[in-house]
Parts: C-alpha cells; sequence; structure tokens
C-alpha cells in the first residue's frame, strides 16, 4: 500500500521529532545500501550557528540564475517538510517525499536501522537529487556539523563556516571554540573552506587536511549589499561568504548575473517586513540571532514604538534572549504555543525583564506600532498573519 505524504508525516514524527542522536554510522549504512547516492552529487556544505540559511539561499540564487540546475537543503521549514528540499528553487512535491519516505522505511526494517527524524530527511533528499541529476547541491547542516547527518559526503566543492555562538551547548559544548571544533568538522581533504571566523579549530583542521583556507572581511561592496533583497545588517557578513564562494568555484558568472540573482533571494521570516501590517517576522531563536534583531530594529526603526510577540523552546536561553530584546516601553505579548518543548507562559513571564501579556490569537497586529514576531521558527508555523 501506497503512503499519502500525511501518512509519510504521521509516522516520521512518531520517530520523534526532537529525538537527536549524532553520529555517521547509521546514516551511512543505509545510504551505502541504496549505492551512495551523496557520492555522485557536487556539494557546498555550509555550517554555523546563524546565517546558513541565508548563505544557502544566496548562493543557490545566484546559480540559478546562472543557469544552474541548483539542489537546496535547508531546516527548519515553517509549515510543510517539503520546504526543505527543492530543485531550482521549487519544493519537493508531497507524492515524491511519500515516494522516497517508503522505500527507506522498508530498507531500514530489512536493515534492522532507527534512523532519526532528520536522518530519514537527509537521506530522502540525497536520494532525490541524485535521481534528478542536480549540477550542485547546497547543503545546511542541521546541528553541528562533524557528526550531522549531512557530512557523510566525503569530498565537497567547498565548505562554508558562518557567525559562530553558544548554541546546543548540552551537544556542541560549552565555549565558541568547542562549537568551531565540530563545525569545522565538514572541512574537507584537499577541498576549501570559506570563513570569516579564525578559530583555531577551524585553521586547525584545514591545516591538517591541506585545504584551502580562506579567511575572508565580513564585508562587500555596496552595490551588492543593496541588490539584496534580504535586509538587515548582518546580512552582509552572510553575503560576503556567499560571494567569495561564487567568485572561488564560479568565476565566469558575470557581476550582472550576480546583481540580478541577489534581487530576488528569499528567505522567509528573516527579518522580513510586511509594509501593511507594520509587520516584522524574524525566526531568531537564539541570543545571537536576537541581538542581530534588536541592532536591526534600531537601525531601521528608531523611533517607532514596538509590540513584540515572542515564543521560545526551553531549550534556548530565553532568559538573555527578552533581555537582550525588550525596552521597558515595549508592548510584550508572550506566547505558549503548541510545540514539544515550548517555553509555558509562566516560565516566559518569571524570565522577562518587562512587564508582559499573554498572546491571544484574537490581538490586532495594528499598525499604530511596529509589530515584531519573533522567537522561534516553531511559533511562526502556527501564526496566521
Amino acid at each position: 500500500m501506497d503512503l499519502t505524504y500525511e501518512n509519510a508525516i504521521e509516522k516520521l514524527h512518531s520517530k520523534g521529532m526532537f529525538y537527536i542522536d549524532l553520529g555517521l554510522e547509521r546514516i551511512t549504512k543505509v545510504l551505502g545500501s541504496f549505492g551512495n547516492p551523496q557520492d555522485n552529487l557536487r556539494c557546498i556544505h555550509v555550517a554555523g550557528t546563524n546565517g546558513k540559511g541565508s548563505v544557502c539561499a544566496i548562493i543557490d540564487s545566484i546559480l540559478r540564475e546562472a543557469g544552474y540546475k541548483t539542489g537546496l537543503y535547508t531546516s527548519p521549514h515553517i509549515y510543510e517538510y517539503t520546504e526543505r528540499i527543492k530543485i531550482c528553487g521549487s519544493d519537493i512535491s508531497k507524492d515524491d517525499f511519500a515516494y522516497y519516505f517508503q522505500i527507506i522505511c522498508k530498507k531500514t526494517d530489512e536493515l534492522k536501522i532507527h534512523l532519526t527524524e532528520f536522518e530519514i530527511l537527509t537521506v530522502i533528499m540525497f536520494l532525490y537529487f541524485n535521481d534528478n541529476n542536480v549540477d550542485v547541491v547546497i547543503l545546511e547542516t542541521g546541528m553541528g556539523g562533524r557528526l550531522d547527518a549531512t557530512n557523510v559526503i566525503k569530498k565537497n566543492l567547498c565548505s562554508i563556516i558562518t557567525h559562530i555562538d553558544l548554541d546546543h551547548t548540552d551537544r556542541l559544548g560549552n565555549t565558541k571554540e568547542q562549537i568551531a571544533f565540530e563545525k569545522a568538522g565538514i572541512i574537507k581533504q584537499n577541498c576549501p573552506i570559506i570563513t570569516s571566523m579564525g578559530y583555531e579549530s577551524i585553521k586547525d583542521r584545514a591545516d591538517e587536511l591541506d585545504s584551502l583556507l580562506i579567511l575572508i572581511a565580513p564585508s562587500v561592496e555596496k552595490e551588492y549589499v543593496n541588490a539584496l533583497s534580504l535586509k538587515g545588517l548582518h546580512q552582509e557578513q552572510n553575503l560576503a561568504l556567499a560571494l567569495c564562494a561564487i567568485n572561488h568555484l564560479y568565476p565566469n558568472i558575470t557581476n550582472e548575473t550576480i546583481r540580478k540573482a541577489l534581487t530576488k533571494v528569499r528567505n522567509p521570516f528573516r527579518f522580513e517586513y510586511f509594509k501593511d501590517k507594520h509587520l516584522i517576522v524574524d525566526a531568531s531563536h537564539n541570543p545571537n540571532g536576537v541581538l542581530a534583531l534588536r541592532e536591526n530594529l534600531d537601525y531601521y526603526f528608531p523611533n517607532d514604538s514596538r509590540r513584540y510577540i515572542f515564543g521560545c523552546l526551553n531549550t534556548k536561553d530565553y532568559k538573555k534572549m527578552m533581555e537582550i530584546l525588550f525596552r521597558n516601553d515595549d508592548e510584550v505579548y508572550l506566547y505558549p504555543f503548541d510545540y514539544p518543548n515550548a517555553c509555558t507562559y509562566g516560565e516566559l513571564k518569571k524570565a522577562c525583564p518587562v512587564k508582559t501579556n499573554k498572546y491571544d490569537k484574537h490581538l490586532a497586529l495594528t499598525p499604530d506600532k511596529l509589530n515584531i514576531i519573533c522567537g522561534s521558527f516553531y511559533m511562526i508555523s502556527k501564526m496566521q498573519f
């Protein structure tokens, strides 16, 4: 019996939405049983704490504008799992998703291997991209890098490491240097590594593997910054990384093609402004992301009164996030959204440094104030706006 997409998602959730078991042994065996489709793909591999999605979206847009058939793998999704796997900007169809999910489940049952949710999605992605003969895969890690399921690839066109900060410290380490060590795990033998982060772990790994280390300044010419459809002061650093990768790997792509592609970049809910509602939606989900949001708000909207809707997972440093974000005169609504590990209203209220209200779905986001929805991808997916 063929599975529907809805059946596939139900079974996928049964694997545990937040079940994480870092390691490459399981996915290596499963992909090997399918003939190692990942070995046929040319990948640009991107790791980091913040900015991965934007770097991937920029590179994907430029390569598509230049005529390449691209595969893009990112996470998390906002509304549907199919958003994570795209060819030339189009999501994998629900029928294809269900088809690959079913054959993977049959294979793991035969092998008696239990894959995590993210590992299943990663196998779907490699099979789908290989079957569709994409020219290049822009591959975003899920967590860390060294033991992330995407790191089953043996080589890449280049590795990119974006901004590094403290996040997932229970799994990746309690210092930025320890986290950098995990991110540096995506560096491959004789494959270039591009970063603006000068951590010793990255330098040492590049030296060990004879990989060209390209350490860049986090800035680019204003014509490119102005062309980029993604807004936010932090995007210049992401743009610098993406442009360096393009210039190094695809030097024949013209400046005109790059500028045109930058106007078309889409990465939903990263400091995205909806003018009619005077609304910013930003999926900032850790202290560094929230700091970037606060700096952007102060720069672009310095004189606007602010109305926040904020929710967060209890695995994040939500106390620090709220301390960075809120001012005493802000109107703050805390949203205990229905999701595993989501903070309760009591947890958020106790940690919040300013006066708060509990969010109600009937709250009117009127344009008398700048409305800001932030704190979690998973919260945003629960909202209508």
